[in-house]
């Protein structure tokens, strides 16, 4: 006798293979999703590829290269000796754009670094523990959010850029204002993702996984870092991979303006700088850096759309 109770359709799917098959773990399944979404794998590939023009043209051209001024060349458009043309003063602008792109990168992943350090911290400590603490450190937030970052970061640049000396980092000659760009692009950035932090532990610490630690006597550092942080890991990475895009952005805008980076660092930013005054008659001072910061601007932030939507709990899609 057939079995009319299932359509044919539905034994076929019911394969052996299908019912034995274990169940996919959260991060597969965040993998599956993030690779559905077509412009963060776009946003992978043109990262990939800038990061490979950075790092893998440093052994084509020297920091030497970058720097060597010749005035007989100066202005000179794109050729087939200076690919990306000359600047004012005859540099090379591929070899600049290259080291420049390493100096961006640097600090935005590090400026990065010290942005999810503080905000992390702050955040855990206000959400678990609540009260008065909450209430100092939550006043403490809100007083940093108030002040205009672009404001205090062009006078803090202005005070400090040229107090530090000159510092070699793995065979490179950067400007001490690197540091200080870094301190304080990471040092304006964290009150976001403090209470994208606090906003979450308040959700997960009264959850019953934190109730049983706390019954059985778990310490609280292992609380916070072995229970709630890894699950508030999807927001932080999310926040930090727009972090890197926003520092890069702030950079290029306070050297464009003459108080970021100093000489002879190279950065996209202060690349700009130059370029200003040679808008219409030397349109390759600009285009080049201009068009870098653009792709890894857009390219970070598409990836930073796939990882919100490939980390989403809330998601079922696979």
């Amino acid at each position: 006798m057939t079995d009319i109770s299932r359509p044919a359709e539905a034994k076929n799917l019911l394969t052996p293979d299908i019912l034995e098959a274990p169940p996919l773990s959260l991060s597969q399944m965040a993998w599956l999703r993030f690779r559905r979404h077509r412009m963060a794998i776009f946003g992978c590939v043109v990262l990939l590829l800038i990061i490979f023009y950075s790092l893998g043209g440093s052994l084509i051209f020297s920091e030497g290269d970058a720097n060597r001024t010749d005035t007989t060349k100066r202005l000179q458009s794109p050729s087939a000796a200076h690919p990306f043309g000359t600047d004012t003063i005859g540099r090379d602008i591929l070899a600049r754009t290259i080291y420049g792109g390493q100096i961006s990168l640097l600090i935005g992943l590090t400026a990065v670094i010290v942005q999810v350090f503080i905000g992390v911290i702050i955040g855990a400590l206000s959400g678990y523990f609540g009260g008065w603490l909450d209430s100092i450190l939550m006043r403490l937030t809100e007083a940093v959010l108030v002040v205009p970052q672009i404001f205090l970061l062009l006078v803090m640049a202005k005070y400090f850029g040229g107090q530090l000396p000159n510092i070699n980092l793995l065979g490179r000659t950067l400007s001490g204002s690197v540091i200080v760009i870094i301190l304080i692009i990471g040092a304006t950035s964290w009150p976001y993702l403090a209470r994208i932090v606090r906003a979450e532990f308040l959700s997960l610490k009264e959850n019953e996984f934190i109730l049983a630690a706390r019954a059985i006597g778990t310490p609280t550092s292992q609380i916070i870092f072995r229970h709630l942080l890894p699950n508030s890991i999807a927001p932080i990475v999310v926040t930090a991979t727009l972090g890197v895009a926003n520092a890069i952005t702030l950079e290029a805008y306070i050297s464009f303006l003459g108080l970021g980076v100093r000489p002879p660092t190279a950065t996209w930013g202060n690349m700009l700088e130059g370029a200003y005054n040679y808008i219409e008659t030397a349109y390759w001072l600009w285009l080049f850096p201009g068009l870098l910061i653009v792709l890894i601007v857009l390219s970070i932030n598409f990836i930073g759309d796939g990882l919100r939507d490939a980390l989403d709990p809330r998601s079922r899609a696979v």
